[in-house]
């Protein structure tokens, strides 16, 4: 299995993402020696392309992939793939609070601890729909972890779409997100413009 492992700080540098849209709360006080050189159009498109796949942690081919599924949704292919990255399963998981960045939701559901509908689904790029339930398995509920991780996500409010009891470490999707609710800095248009080329 292919595996993202650049440097967190280093790649949001690199980006000019903040650190916060993946649930690390350090920042890098070392500036890009580039910063000032004019990027081209192409450039700029790859940029934000970057970003989404950075921020949800998906790699080349799936991103296609979901690209391709969006163009074949009705509406605008670039909130259509917004719409379907926020649905995966390890963001959806993240969003309730239930771990502390995206890569540890992305093992919390590797290790088989989520369950949607009362069954285990380890799998991260799973798509959630409206009236789901995501909750963590019993036997983990207790565990040292959760503590600390609700602890740590004390502060962090979930979307309007998502319906949370972090005591019972439950949550319901009420209904589909919109682009809107995605707060995820992300230009999509330059997303479509790169792949329609």
């Amino acid at each position: 299995m292919a595996v993202d492992k650049v440097p967190v700080l280093k790649r949001c540098r690199s980006l000019g993402l903040d650190p916060v849209y993946l649930g690390i709360d350090k920042t890098s006080n070392r500036t890009l020696k580039r910063a000032n050189r004019k990027i081209s159009e192409y450039g700029l498109q790859l940029r934000e392309k970057q970003k989404a796949k950075f921020i949800y942690g998906v790699l080349e081919k799936p991103f296609r992939n979901y690209y391709a599924r969006a163009e074949r949704m009705g509406g605008q292919a670039g909130e259509n793939l917004m719409i379907l990255l926020e649905r995966r399963l390890d963001n959806v998981v993240f969003r309730m609070g239930f771990g502390r960045t995206r890569r540890e939701t992305r093992q919390i559901v590797d290790h088989k601890h989520i369950l949607v509908n009362g069954k285990c689904v380890n799998i991260p790029s799973y798509l959630v729909k409206a009236g789901d339930v995501i909750e963590v398995k019993e036997k983990c509920k207790g565990s040292q972890r959760y503590k600390d991780v609700l602890e740590a996500t004390a502060g962090r409010m979930s979307p309007a779409w998502l319906e949370v009891d972090k005591e019972n470490l439950r949550g319901t999707v009420k209904e589909m997100p919109t682009r809107d609710e995605i707060d995820v800095p992300v230009n999509e248009m330059l997303i479509v413009e790169l792949y329609s080329k």
